[in-house]
């Protein structure tokens, strides 16, 4: 994930503005980029469970593969865990400020 850069959003901008601003520079909105990198975690991890079963059925060439596959699949799903964290923490934050 690479961030070129945190646009400033005024509350006095429209919603339409908003809505705007806060997609990133090459289109798309963070809500697309969590699909997206949801997706992939989830291409990751069937690819693991695929690589799993077919070391269980002696298919596999080499078990090196077949743990760096679990070991991808594992990275991305604590990321995502990690970037649900935050969003928690920060809905949180967002709520306990006084208006």
């Amino acid at each position: 994930m690479n961030i070129s850069h945190v646009n400033h959003v005024s509350a006095s901008l429209p919603s339409q503005a908003r809505a705007e601003s806060a997609k990133s520079t090459d289109g798309n909105s963070f809500a697309q980029l969590i699909a997206e990198k949801l997706g992939e975690a989830n291409l990751q991890q069937q690819q693991a469970d695929q690589n799993i079963q077919q070391l269980m059925a002696g298919e596999a060439d080499s078990v090196q593969d077949v743990v760096l596959s679990v070991a991808k699949a594992d990275l991305s799903f604590r990321m995502l865990v990690e970037i649900r964290n935050k969003l928690i923490e920060s809905y949180q934050e967002i709520m306990r400020m006084q208006v």
